[in-house]
């Protein structure tokens, strides 16, 4: 593969496929190997998180930018680091950065400007659509996650009709690793926040965020990579994709001999 500044080079002469996994640093220097996605009620924050991580805006097609809603699956890639110095206090420690970023950037962290950072993982979000009429675009979604972040509006009583179906979905789906986010806790005092965390906490471990600050998004970080969501994906095995969409790239009224095929999206599983 040709070479990039900063990226791991692929030679197919030099690697072994027998050995590589999902976080096999010549792997994820180029491709993200976790999928991740976000759900929620409506108007949570879902795509307002993965903008705080990636720095992409999922909210794309007018008809969602017109109404301030995703409708469509949303996707953004992202690549997660932390400093190689351990006495570099957490979660500040934490970054992540687009897919384009280079494998060990500088720390960014006041008074480690002169060290370097470690890619960790590189992950595709899904960025899932919170409204109830949308719930069948949500479950194509939920089909391909790794893991999840549960995004909970703080100022908004708990839990929320979408909240608690997006729970029970990943949970049919048998999904393992969902981080609860209580975001919007810019919007609250802190005795609220408190005590819509201690209802929560009484099922998972919540972690206080404001999306739109960006604050604490390093925490979800430091926790995600913890969690290991990662597919026991085989590189030696036949392939094997889940599409969950599709595109036709005919315009209307071809003829018979004119028709091409179209193009699928999905996840390779292995």
């Amino acid at each position: 593969m040709q070479k990039s500044k900063g990226l791991r080079e692929q030679d197919l002469t030099k690697l072994q496929p027998d050995k590589l996994t999902p976080l096999s640093p010549e792997v994820i220097s180029r491709q993200a190997t976790i999928n991740i996605g976000t759900i929620g009620h409506v108007a949570h924050g879902k795509s307002t998180m993965v903008k705080a991580i990636s720095g992409v805006q999922t909210v794309r097609f007018k008809n969602e930018l017109e109404r301030n809603i995703t409708i469509k699956l949303g996707y953004a890639n992202a690549k997660i680091y932390r400093a190689k110095d351990p006495s570099c206090p957490r979660p500040s420690s934490y970054k992540a950065y687009g897919s384009a970023k280079e494998d060990n950037p500088a720390c960014t962290v006041e008074g480690f400007e002169h060290t370097e950072m470690e890619l960790l993982r590189h992950v595709s979000f899904v960025d899932c659509p919170g409204h109830d009429i949308l719930m069948a675009t949500m479950l194509n979604g939920a089909a391909v996650m790794d893991g999840a972040l549960l995004l909970i509006a703080a100022n908004e009583s708990c839990p929320q009709p979408q909240t608690s179906e997006h729970l029970a979905a990943v949970e049919i789906m048998r999904l393992q690793h969902i981080i609860i986010l209580q975001n919007k806790i810019d919007l609250i005092n802190e005795s609220t926040a408190a005590n819509q965390a201690d209802d929560i906490q009484t099922v998972r471990q919540v972690v206080p965020i404001s999306a739109q600050l960006k604050y604490n998004v390093g925490c979800s970080l430091r926790i995600h990579c913890q969690e290991d969501p990662c597919a026991c994906q085989g590189f030696t095995s036949p392939p094997q994709m889940i599409v969950i969409r599709s595109f036709d790239v005919n315009k209307p009224g071809s003829e018979v001999e004119e028709l091409k095929g179209g193009v699928a999206g999905g996840s390779i599983l292995q």
